[in-house]
């Protein structure tokens, strides 16, 4: 897995082995095969049998043995999907009464073992619920969090916002926008929008194959593959702007001349002119690079709305992260650099040359982002980009910024 190969993991001495998928063996006292149930003398539906509730208590004793967190909610949903139920909270008192077959116990035994290794309860099930929706998750995908449903709701609202502002009549024309997810993951921000908004069409990218192959099986599962247009690509490979310098234009050398130019750049001083050359034909293989990305992101025509749960964690707060993502989520999915805007940054850079006049960004970030990324926008006041709002989430945190493209 390409996560347990990320630098900061080697640093992570404290961790212990049995969080590493394949790594080491269980350290001293963990209880990762605890004894079967089945005999147990409390049960609930009498000797030697044993019921849903008594497999609820029984795991999040040793998931708390284990220092698991979340034990009973952990339990509660391991259990419940074994059941067939979404949550345990939604069984009747029938199934909560009813003996567990052996099937049943071997395979709420067979996934509790995957949590104890601290597996995320996402990736054990295989499965999670955002905005109503069931999707596919396996390791290493970023896992959507409860928090990015609002992100989604921003969007929907913008969406409708603008189509009762434009209505010269009586009903209200529905939203139809064109949109741009960056790092779509398991596909969980942009299917959801398909879904809320019927006649809106998506384009997500994603760097990682993983992710993209995820979000391609959940659309299809979901049958939204036909208004959905998905790209294996960095985002930072489609960006056009770059900063020059003399070491980036090595490459040239030979195509400008060589000999006394490679001698120049080499301690000399630089010919201007030469700089100027080479920076018009960089330019130009930049901009056959940029156009062959564009044309799939422009595949729609302009964009109306780019929305994006960008990596944004601080660099050095990586560390401070739960076991369960360090071990098995993937880290550049989370690590946003040293300002936690290393993505932020590209993703606005490149906002202008896709939206349309009035177009709109949604971004979720630190809370400590809003004021950075909104002197970023007045140091680049070419971008024609304007902080429009800031939202909190349901933690009263500001997390999620709408920023807009101004006519020039």
């Amino acid at each position: 897995m390409r996560c347990l190969t990320h630098p900061l993991l080697r640093k992570l001495l404290s961790l212990p082995p049995q969080c590493v998928p394949g790594r080491g063996t269980p350290s001293k006292g963990a209880v990762l095969c605890p004894k079967p149930l089945f005999l147990k003398q409390s049960c609930s539906a009498g000797p030697g049998l044993v019921t849903a509730t008594d497999m609820v208590n029984y795991w999040q004793k040793v998931f708390e043995t284990n220092g698991i967190p979340e034990a009973q909610e952990s339990s509660q949903y391991i259990v419940s999907f074994v059941l067939g139920a979404k949550t345990f909270q939604s069984l009747d008192s029938k199934s909560l009464h009813t003996p567990l077959t052996a099937l049943q116990q071997e395979q709420i035994q067979q996934l509790s073992h995957k949590r104890l290794q601290r597996m995320p309860v996402q990736y054990v099930l295989g499965e999670w619920d955002f905005q109503e929706l069931t999707l596919k998750m396996r390791p290493p995908v970023f896992i959507p969090r409860p928090e990015t449903e609002d992100l989604v709701s921003l969007v929907v609202e913008e969406e409708f916002q603008k189509c009762e502002n434009s209505a010269l009549c009586f009903p209200a024309p529905v939203p139809h926008p064109v949109i741009l997810e960056i790092g779509c993951g398991s596909g969980a921000i942009a299917l959801s929008l398909l879904c809320k908004l019927p006649q809106s069409r998506v384009i997500a990218m994603d760097k990682e194959e993983a992710a993209v192959n995820l979000t391609r099986e959940n659309a299809y599962r979901l049958q939204l593959q036909e208004r959905i247009h998905i790209i294996h690509q960095d985002v930072s490979h489609s960006n056009s702007f770059h900063s020059y310098s003399p070491l980036c234009l090595f490459p040239f050398l030979s195509l400008m001349g060589g000999g006394r130019h490679e001698r120049q750049f080499l301690g000399e001083d630089l010919d201007t002119e030469l700089i100027g050359k080479m920076l018009s034909l960089r330019a130009v293989c930049d901009s056959f690079s940029f156009l062959g990305s564009a044309k799939q992101l422009l595949l729609w025509g302009p964009i109306d709305v780019i929305v994006s749960n960008p990596p944004y964690v601080f660099h050095e707060d990586m560390a401070s992260l739960d076991a369960e993502i360090l071990c098995y989520e993937d880290l550049d999915a989370l690590d946003g650099g040293d300002d936690g805007m290393r993505v932020i940054k590209t993703i606005l850079a490149l906002a202008p040359s896709l939206l349309k006049v009035s177009g709109s960004v949604f971004l979720e970030v630190d809370p400590r982002h809003p004021n950075m990324v909104e002197h970023w926008l007045q140091a680049h006041p070419e971008l024609l980009l304007t902080l429009r709002a800031i939202h909190k989430d349901f933690c009263g945190k500001p997390r999620f910024l709408h920023i807009q493209k101004q006519s020039s």
